[in-house]
């Protein structure tokens, strides 16, 4: 019984300690997200180093990211083995895992014109696409090396973790933005006004790569020196390749690897279609910038909404509390809405102001704003259902149903791609976010619909005319947002970094005004949930 205080502060220290790290991290990310704007815009250095950095990002997202395979598998091992045991279990996987990643290293660094014609066929068709594909060849030959740093990393980080070690592991990845950074600096300093001269963008092209290289690197090595300071690992090879620490390690890693790797699909699919595009660079280049800018209020506020409900969905995973569980989906489904919803319909009617504000600078111009803004508001239309889709997924694993969820993932890809294949034309390059949108709507359908059939029923009248007002409410919200942006920029101009912040800011406070006063009126008890998870998240 004493015991018990004592784990909740614990969870909650480490809870604290990962969200500090994450908020640092991203910060840092928007500010790299900047300096990369400032320095190349819309033009071919970027564009390349986003076709080329799309398998070594892949693998460091799936396998050295947090909550990743490489590190639910470590942590799954080690939690249950004294700490003696340890490192020989590392170092073991460790030269398993390494080997193999050898292998893809040397085989991408042999096969980079091949990869790079597989994820961008259409950059032949153009003189301006052929110059893109050579520097992401280049490119990719620099940054091949990633993908082994990267099971080292997930490996580091679980091995960390399960010995009680938080905050390195989970501050390390801001290394990667502070190189780039500081790569991008010297490029500027050294180039002054010519870095976005088109003979500079091979050298622009291999400095982001280099950048990239080493900062993994150097995430890798702070890691090393953590365990090595712990005690649980050495550099040296393993090849008790019998331990039974091994098994269980693939046991877990084997089918997560393939669980999330189909996430990232849908991201090669997207830049698939960009490469037919007329200008290849300039739409990959927006389709990152302007996903930035969405999936930063998107992880914070899912944090906020997310976390507090996944143990609550598990404990009423029995039949004889589903009762109670329907009221949770619905409030987690509500309070996505109170958040999503005016958010999505501010973005859209301030997406200009937002992209000017944090990226026109250097050699980002107001054309690629306007460019970025297009695909931002296309964004900004599915955020609702990307976050309410993630709420109905978490009740299905907290039923103990994890197939339900993954086979509609599986038809969300082959949608996805016959989605960009038919709206790409029509649409141009808000057309794949779009398709994305689409497949979104349709995912979460499906999962409400397998969902109303296994729990007997779901209150789906009852929860839309709430969704319903809440959705008028934005509305009203953007309009009242768009009026007071129109008329600031018929006294004010739109000219100068002051002005924007001060009429982004008066356009979004009068709209979050109007959407709080509709909401108040409509008497959800989320609302004033909402709100005190708010205010115990961020006042102190």
């Amino acid at each position: 019984m004493s015991e018990s205080p004592k784990s909740s502060r614990s969870l909650a220290g480490i809870a604290g300690i990962v969200a500090i790290a994450t908020l640092i991290s991203k910060v840092f990310g928007l500010v790299r997200q900047v300096a990369i704007a400032a320095a190349f815009g819309t033009k071919a250095a970027y564009g390349a180093y986003q076709y080329s950095s799309i398998i070594p990002g892949f693998f460091l997202i799936l396998l050295g990211g947090i909550n990743g395979p490489f590190h639910s598998a470590m942590v799954s091992a080690l939690a249950k083995r004294d700490k003696a045991e340890s490192a020989p279990l590392v170092e073991t996987v460790s030269t398993l895992v390494g080997g193999v990643l050898v292998v893809i290293t040397l085989a991408l660094m042999a096969l980079a014109p091949q990869c790079i014609d597989l994820i961008a066929p259409g950059l032949h068709q153009t003189a301006h696409g052929l110059e893109i594909r050579e520097i992401a060849i280049q490119q990719l030959r620099i940054m091949a090396p990633i993908v082994w740093f990267a099971g080292m990393i997930g490996i580091g980080f679980g091995t960390l973790n399960a010995a009680d070690l938080y905050w390195l592991p989970s501050v390390s990845p801001l290394l990667s933005s502070v190189t780039i950074i500081a790569g991008v600096g010297a490029l500027a300093l050294t180039l002054g006004p010519k870095i976005g001269e088109p003979e500079y963008a091979a050298l622009g092209g291999i400095v982001l790569a280099w950048a990239a290289l080493i900062g993994t690197i150097l995430q890798w090595l702070v890691q090393v020196w953590a365990q090595h300071k712990a005690g649980l690992s050495r550099l040296r090879l393993g090849f008790d390749f019998k331990h039974p620490g091994v098994k269980d390690v693939m046991n877990v890693m084997a089918p997560a690897l393939f669980a999330s790797g189909m996430l990232q699909i849908n991201v090669y699919t997207d830049m698939f279609f960009t490469s037919f595009l007329p200008n290849p660079g300039a739409a990959v280049s927006a389709l990152d910038y302007a996903n930035l800018l969405v999936q930063t209020p998107l992880g914070i506020l899912s944090n906020v909404i997310l976390v507090p409900f996944l143990p609550v969905f598990s404990r009423l995973a029995d039949p004889r509390d589903w009762p109670e569980l329907k009221m949770r989906i619905r409030q987690g489904l509500l309070l996505t809405a109170i958040a999503m919803l005016p958010m999505s319909a501010l973005i859209i009617t301030l997406a200009n102001p937002i992209v000017r504000v944090v990226y026109e600078r250097g050699e980002f111009q107001q054309s690629d704003s306007d460019l970025v803004a297009v695909v931002l508001m296309a964004y900004a239309i599915g955020m609702f259902v990307y976050l309410g889709r993630d709420v109905l997924v978490r009740v299905f694993y907290a039923l103990g149903d994890g197939d339900t969820p993954f086979r509609i993932s599986i038809v969300s890809i082959f949608l996805n791609a016959l989605f960009d294949f038919i709206l790409i034309k029509p649409l141009g390059l808000p057309g794949l976010v779009l398709a994305t949108v689409s497949v979104n709507v349709i995912s979460m359908i499906a999962l409400l619909w397998f969902l109303d059939r296994k729990l007997n029923g779901l209150p789906l009248k009852e929860w839309a005319l709430p969704l319903v007002g809440l959705a008028i409410a934005s509305v009203f919200a953007g309009l009242a947002s768009w009026g007071t942006l129109l008329a600031s920029e018929h006294f004010l101009g739109t000219n100068g970094l002051l002005i924007l912040i001060g009429q982004l800011s008066l356009s979004a406070l009068t709209g979050l005004g109007v959407f709080a006063l509709i909401a108040s009126r409509l008497k959800l008890p989320e609302v004033d949930m909402f709100v005190g998870r708010i205010r115990q998240r961020f006042v102190k």
